[in-house]
C-alpha cells in the first residue's frame, strides 16, 4: 500500500516511510526519522529527529515524540529514540530521546499504551505491555518492565526500577524502585501487597499467587534481616519462577525498594 500524507503535513525529504504509513494534517516528521509499515501519524502530531518507530504504531494528535532531552547537561548531541511496534502514544504526550551521559538512547519496548499528556523522560528503558495512564509521568533513566501499569498523575523519580506486572496507583509518587507483581499505591508510594487483579488477569496459577503471597509476607511482614528473608523465600519456593524474579530484582536494587506502611 502507499504512502497518504495530508498536503499540510511536512515531511523531510531525508525522513524513511514504510509502506502504508499515513501522515494526518498539518503533522510533522523531521529528518533521520524512521516510521515502520503501517504507522499512523496523526492531525499535528510531532516526530522529532533521530526517531526510530517500528511498525503499526498510532501516534495521535498533539503528541510529540523524539523531543531533545530536558537535561541541563545536553548540548545538541546526536542520540536517538527507539520505539518497537503496535504502541499507542495518545494526545500531547511526549517522549524524550537520550542524553550522551545516559547511555545516548531512550527506548520503548512494544504493545504499550501511552496516554494523554503522559510523559517519558530521556534515556528511560521501557519494556512491553504497559500502560502510563494520563499524564503518568517518568523522570529520566527509569527502567520499566513489561505489563506494568502507571496510573493517572503518578510519577517515578529518576533512575527508579519497575517490575513486571507492578501496579501503581493514581497520583503517586514513587522515590524508590517496585517490585515486580506489586500494588503500590500513596503519595509517597509504599506496598500494599501483590497486584492481584492484574496476576489472575494475565494467567497467573493458585500456585504462583500463593507462593508470592507467601513470599511477601516472608520479606517485608515477619521482622527478619534481609539476608535471612531472601534466603528463607528463595529455601521454600526458589522451584516457582515469579518468586525467583521478584528475588532477582530486589537483589539487583541499587537505589532500594519502596516498602509497606509501618503497622
Amino acid at each position: 500500500m502507499p504512502v497518504t500524507i495530508h498536503p499540510t503535513a511536512i515531511v523531510h525529504p531525508n525522513a524513511l516511510l514504510g509502506e502504508d504509513v499515513s501522515v494526518g494534517p498539518y503533522a510533522i516528521i523531521e529528518e533521520d526519522v524512521v516510521l515502520g509499515d503501517r504507522c499512523r501519524v496523526d492531525a499535528a502530531a510531532q516526530i522529532k529527529r533521530y526517531t526510530t518507530l517500528g511498525a503499526d504504531n498510532h501516534i495521535h494528535s498533539m503528541a510529540c515524540v523524539g523531543g531533545e532531552p530536558q537535561d541541563l547537561k545536553f548540548r545538541g548531541e546526536k542520540t536517538t529514540l527507539v520505539i518497537g511496534d503496535h504502541n499507542r502514544i495518545r494526545e500531547f504526550s511526549t517522549i524524550h530521546r537520550g542524553t550522551e551521559g545516559g547511555g545516548g538512547v531512550t527506548r520503548i519496548g512494544s504493545g504499550n499504551l501511552i496516554m494523554a499528556y503522559a510523559h517519558i523522560a530521556h534515556d528511560c528503558q521501557v519494556g512491553d505491555n504497559n500502560v502510563f495512564s494520563n499524564a503518568a509521568t517518568l523522570a529520566g533513566h527509569v527502567v520499566v518492565g513489561n505489563y506494568a501499569v502507571m496510573g493517572g498523575l503518578s510519577a517515578a523519580h529518576q533512575f527508579v526500577r519497575i517490575g513486571d506486572y507492578a501496579f501503581i496507583g493514581g497520583k503517586s509518587g514513587v522515590a524508590q524502585d517496585v517490585p515486580p507483581f506489586m500494588l503500590a499505591v500513596g503519595e509517597r508510594a509504599t506496598l500494599h501487597g501483590l497486584n492481584l487483579v492484574g496476576l489472575r488477569r494475565h494467567g497467573f496459577s493458585a500456585e504462583e499467587i500463593t507462593a508470592l503471597k507467601a513470599a511477601y509476607r516472608i520479606l517485608w511482614r515477619s521482622h527478619k534481616e534481609r539476608t535471612e528473608a531472601l534466603q528463607q523465600v528463595e529455601t521454600e519456593f526458589g522451584h516457582i519462577a515469579p518468586v525467583m524474579e521478584l528475588l532477582r530484582f530486589l537483589r539487583e536494587s541499587t537505589r532500594g525498594t519502596i516498602t509497606p506502611e509501618r503497622l
